[in-house]
């Protein structure tokens, strides 16, 4: 018997919806983006990415139920992102999630952030099993995990600092690139001599080579 889903998120500044069928058949997916409106500021600014959640997240899931040609009553479950992530931007998905829920009489599935960016490969590679060791690089963390089981995990290391995305926007504000500043240093970076800054090899790399072949 198989188990429909339906995934809110609202970590950060895009509010998307996803219906989910057996954790790994996307039957719909969609993401209401608020990069023009943050380009102004060179960065998201969080009271901004809460109120226009606020604005997007009930058209967003009743388009996702549409496109995947369902009403809520015929979804099992509905999850959604709980941690970590802008808390005012958490707070209206969480919210949303929760009345819709109890209207619905649904189970709620609170979902782990950074566990939901390693899942996400379960998608893209239905062959996939734990063990693995993944790199989660994201915009506000940089985490190296190793994956034992579906729900079982263990970090091995992470940024004591700046996660990579983050770094990559502040990066491209002080260069006057713009906003979103990972696609946009990628592309300059192309042009770039990449043998130009002696940088020091990671004292990750041990680790990352022994616990791959775990």
């Amino acid at each position: 018997m198989s188990t429909t889903i339906l995934a809110i998120e609202s970590s950060c500044d895009e509010t998307a919806a996803a219906i989910v069928v057996d954790g790994r058949d996307v039957r719909s997916n969609v993401i209401s983006s608020q990069i023009a409106i943050h380009q102004q500021y060179g960065g998201v600014v969080p009271e901004i990415a809460s109120r226009k959640h606020i604005e997007a997240i009930s058209a967003v899931v009743d388009q996702a139920l549409s496109d995947a040609h369902l009403t809520l009553s015929e979804v099992d479950a509905i999850a959604v992102t709980s941690a970590p992530g802008l808390i005012g931007a958490l707070l209206v998905g969480v919210s949303y999630a929760k009345g819709l829920s109890y209207a619905a009489k649904k189970p709620l599935v609170p979902v782990h952030h950074i566990h939901a960016h390693i899942a996400s490969n379960y998608i893209a590679h239905p062959e996939l099993k734990p063990p693995f060791v993944a790199m989660v690089a994201s915009g506000g963390h940089s985490h190296i995990v190793h994956v034992k089981d579906y729900t079982t995990y263990e970090v091995l290391g992470q940024t004591r600092d700046d996660a990579a995305g983050e770094a990559f926007d502040k990066v491209a504000r002080v260069l006057g690139l713009g906003y979103p500043g990972g696609p946009l240093i990628d592309r300059e970076a192309k042009n770039g001599d990449p043998y130009a800054i002696p940088f020091p090899e990671s004292t990750w790399k041990t680790v990352w080579t022994s616990a791959s072949a775990v």
